[in-house]
């Protein structure tokens, strides 16, 4: 497993339970004592877990554009959480090509939500990528190649 993939893994523990929590206050430290990890999977997990909570609102508002006939409140906190994160990593951390920032999504749902969770969550960042005027860039790179006879 890279350090990548489990900071995401943990990043997703700690939001979700952050989601349930409305804070961090009184549970964070003891995560984090019972999840000793690498340096670099924690600088990976922070950043993004500080991401989504400062920009929740931005990502809930963009979240809730693009998936018809959801509300963000409706959705199952896991499936939230793995939207929320792969959001943030889209529109805030340009080094990640959209492609593995979706593929990791997916697999995050897929391990922790139900049976419909990467479905779910493939569609709505698939449409967020695709028509998102602030992704086009990260869309063309994720976009595979056109064959040319």
């Amino acid at each position: 497993m890279s350090l990548r993939h489990k900071g995401r893994q943990l990043a997703l523990q700690v939001l979700f339970q952050w989601d349930i929590h409305h804070g961090t206050e009184g549970w964070l430290d003891e995560f984090w004592a019972q999840n000793p990890i690498h340096r670099e999977a924690r600088s990976i997990a922070d950043q993004i877990i500080a991401g989504v909570i400062d920009r929740v609102d931005e990502l809930d508002a963009l979240i809730s554009r693009y998936a018809e006939h959801w509300t963000v409140a409706r959705m199952a906190h896991i499936d939230r959480t793995v939207l929320r994160m792969a959001v943030y990593e889209l529109l805030a951390m340009p080094e990640i090509p959209a492609r593995v920032t979706l593929n990791e999504a997916i697999e995050l749902a897929k391990l922790f939500g139900d049976d419909q969770s990467g479905a779910f969550v493939n569609g709505i960042l698939d449409r967020i990528l695709k028509e998102d005027p602030r992704l086009q860039a990260k869309a063309r790179e994720s976009a595979p190649p056109v064959a040319h006879d």
